[in-house]
Order: C-alpha cells, then structure tokens, then sequence
C-alpha cells in the first residue's frame, strides 16, 4: 500500500511539473466573451434549465479537444498540418479543399480575436466609464502582444511563462466568479435541477439559445492549438540541442528586428513519421488527464457560474448584454460585485486573446507551411480583428458592438462542421494513428469503433444545430 501511495503521488507529481499547461491553454477558449454573452442570456430568459445544455456542451468540447490532443501527439503533426498533408499534392484537392478550409480556419480565427478584443474593450469601459468604446478597443488591440512577444508557445518545447501567465488568468476568472455567486442568493436545489436533462429545453425559444450556447462553447481555433502544442517534448531538457540563432542573446539589434519580422518561403507538406512510442507513452496519457481536468474544472465551472449570476439577478429581462448585466448586477447585488464581474471579464478576454492570436500562427504555419515569426504573425491576426472592431465602435457604438459579438458566434459555429470533419476522419485513419514500437510491431492509438460512431453522431447534431440557426435567422423568428 505505501508503495503503491507513493507511485500515485510521484504520478501527480510530475503530472504537475511537467505536463500541466495544455489543458489550461485550451480550456480558456471554451468560456472567452462569446460565451459570456449566450450564458447571460440563457439564465436571464430561462433561468436554471439550461445547466444541462452547458454540461452538455462542456463535454463535446472535452470529447473534441481528447482527440485533437491524441492526434498530435501520436502523429507529430497538429490539424492544419495534417490537412495540408492529405489536400496539397493534388491540385484538385489544394484548390477545392484546401485552402477553402484554410480560409474558413482563418475566418474562425478573426472572429475568435474579434469576440475577445470586444470582451476586453467593454470589460475595460466597465472599469472607467470616462473611456469610449473604441478607446477600449484600441488598448486591449496591442496590449496582448506585449506578452505574447516573451517568447513562441509553438516551438519544439513549451513556454512555460506563457503557460504560467494563462494559468494565473484563468485562476483569477474563477476567483472572482466564485466571489461574486457568494453575494448571490442562488437556489441551489433549483440550479442543480437544471443540469438533468429535461423537455423544456424544446420549448419557447429556448433550443434556439440552447443551440447558441453549443456554437459559442466548441472553439475551432483551439483544436488546433491543442494539436499543436501536443506535438511538444514536455521530459526532455529544454536547453539541449538549441540553435544558437534562436537565442536573444546572440543576436543584435538589427537581426532582432529583421528576426522579428522575418518571413520565409513556403516549404513542401512534410509527411507524418509519427513520434517514437516512448514519446507516446510518456506524453499521450498524462495529456488526456490534464486536458480532461481542466475543461470539467475551469471550462465547465466557469460557464455555469455565469448562467447561474444570471438566472439568480437578472431573471425574465428582456435584454442581457454584456453592458446591461453589469448594470442590474450593480443594483441587484452590489457595485464590487459589478466591479469583480468587469474584471473577470477583462482577464477571460485577455487570456482569450493570447490564445487566439497563437492559434492563428498556427494555423496559417500549419496550412500554409509560410513561416512568419510569431509577433508578425500576431500582428497580423490582431490588425485584422481591429478594423471592423474599431469601425463599428467608432460608427455606431454600444448597440454595433453587441451585434458584432453575436456575428462573431455565428461565424464560428458556421465553420466548427468543417474542421471537425478532418479531424475525425484523421483520429481514425489507422495509418496516421499508429507508431512502430521496439520490436518492429505497430501501436494503433486511433479511435475504436464505437468512439467513430459518437463522434460522427455528435458532428450530424452540429450541422443540425447550425442548419435551424440559419433557417431561424432567415425567417426572423429567432
């Protein structure tokens, strides 16, 4: 018994040390502003009966994410490299797939950092209401690149200061949740009622926000992410075998600037060899269980705490943006709840971010194999966000910012189909998912049978899910 204790604790020891950060990473994408504002307006409409949907929602995320990570550590390609492997040799397939999958993904990327650039902008106006709305935009546009210019969360091994400033981020959201629910007199029996499935959700409207808080939760841009970031050495000494060009120190200024903006030619699809078995072994299972975690204990929490904020202050309002909710949590609770309900607010935007605009490098390096440095590639993403952000800010203000928050959403749940495709279909080629071990044999990690047939079953209720979106959309109904 006591050496079995002390194998568990040594277990969750280096699970701890080495392997926690994947699973924060993507777990911040599943509750950034978007989800903020479906959240808001499920509880103020429908009060508790939702939880379900967000548990729900919660676990398809938990089930997408698993595979994503499987698939790059397994392989040692992330999703858009995969995708660029199987379409570029035929022009057929490069012209008609893809790079129409690469323009969707791109499309989802900018609508991610559009959410959360507009998230951190009103978060910011909360805090000082002497601020316009644009002005908030213009801070927070270039206040994340600041961080993410410490170092490149992509490369071969983890930033651990990238993961660590994430962490304290997410950390924080839940603090201040946690606070905030605490001044709340919240029916507990009657929230937890709401997470058993029930019919209502079929009724008055409420399949159409159920449907919207599905599509706000399962985030395209982190599947990839979290493909690629399974793909690093998480054991290995992160100081062996560095290039000497890619440490700071051994540049000057003029090759730091030109290093900073480099951009270099476009490079042949590179055929998955897959990663050794003992790679596998020692990345695979301790990825699952940070990623598991993570999503069921910040991810899920997260947004159930914000449905329950609401369904307990803002019951039957007609209206629940963003900016009306401070202002009736301000008089219905207190103003240092409103306070502590900006400020979580402004760090899930901020932690969105970084994760968006990572995720849009690798995207366009995984797709396009166009090796742009990270602040570049950053830049790039952020710019493209903030011109419509700011113009809508500056034309017609509040009213335009929450309609482009709802846009963002729309757009993002019209292309989640696309990219879940390819990677089902990957996770379940048994060629891409098998590793040769020591004695020459073959270890298939892909999906069994009956994890296909769920996932193609959960991919058939998404494209249902957006087909009476758009239908109700069209009609004007919703």
């Amino acid at each position: 018994m006591v050496i079995t204790l002390r194998s568990l604790l040594k277990t969750i020891w280096t699970h701890g040390k080495k392997h926690t950060g994947v699973g924060l990473v993507c777990s911040v994408a599943y509750f950034d502003p978007g989800n903020w504002g479906v959240d808001l307006q499920a509880g103020s409409l429908f009060g508790y009966r939702l939880l379900f949907v967000v548990l729900l929602s919660g676990l398809i995320a938990v089930f997408f994410q698993v595979l994503s990570h499987r698939l790059g550590c397994v392989s040692g390609l992330d999703l858009a490299s995969h995708c660029r492997v199987m379409l570029y040799p035929r022009a057929v397939t490069r012209y008609s797939l893809l790079y129409p999958l690469y323009i969707l993904a791109e499309s989802a990327i900018i609508a991610t950092d559009l959410a959360e650039l507009l998230g951190s902008a009103i978060a910011l106006c909360l805090l000082f209401p002497a601020l316009e709305i644009w002005h908030g935009v213009l801070i927070t546009a270039f206040d994340v690149l600041l961080i993410l210019a410490l170092g490149d969360p992509l490369g071969g091994r983890p930033a651990r200061i990238f993961e660590i400033i994430i962490a304290i981020l997410v950390i924080a959201v839940l603090i201040c949740m946690c606070i905030i629910i605490a001044r709340v007199h919240v029916d507990w029996p009657l929230a937890f009622l709401g997470y058993v499935p029930s019919k209502y959700i079929l009724k008055d409207g409420a399949l159409y926000t159920s449907v919207g808080i599905i599509g706000a939760t399962v985030m395209p841009h982190s599947l990839f992410l979290g493909s690629a970031l399974a793909t690093q050495d998480r054991v290995s000494d992160p100081t062996e075998s560095l290039d000497p060009m890619e440490k700071p120190e051994s540049l000057n200024f003029k090759q730091r600037i030109r290093s900073a903006f480099r951009i270099l030619p476009m490079s042949p699809p590179q055929t998955p060899t897959g990663n050794p078995l003992s790679f596998v072994k020692i990345h695979l299972y301790h990825g699952i269980v940070d990623v598991v975690l993570s999503l069921l204990g910040f991810a899920i929490v997260i947004n159930s705490l914000i449905l329950i904020l609401s369904g307990a202050t803002l019951p039957s309002a007609n209206s629940a943006s963003l900016f009306e909710a401070y202002d009736l949590i301000r008089s219905a609770v207190s103003p240092s709840a409103a306070i502590l309900f900006a400020v979580a607010l402004l760090f899930c935007g901020q932690s969105s971010s970084l994760i968006a605009t990572v995720a849009g490098q690798a995207v366009s390096e995984g797709f396009l194999s166009i090796r742009l440095s990270p602040l570049f590639r950053r830049l790039l993403t952020r710019l493209m966000s903030l011109i419509p952000a700011l113009t809508v800010a500056i034309a017609i203000g509040k009213p335009g910012i929450n309609a482009l928050l709802v846009a963002s959403q729309v757009v993002l749940s019209i292309v989640l189909p696309f990219i879940v495709f390819p990677l089902l279909w990957l996770t379940s080629n048994k060629r891409v998912m098998s590793v040769q071990g020591e004695d020459g044999s073959f270890v298939c990690f892909g999906n069994s049978i009956f994890t296909t047939l769920l996932g193609a079953a959960v991919w058939l209720l998404i494209v249902i899910a957006n087909v009476y979106v758009l239908v109700t959309l069209g009609m004007g109904t919703s």
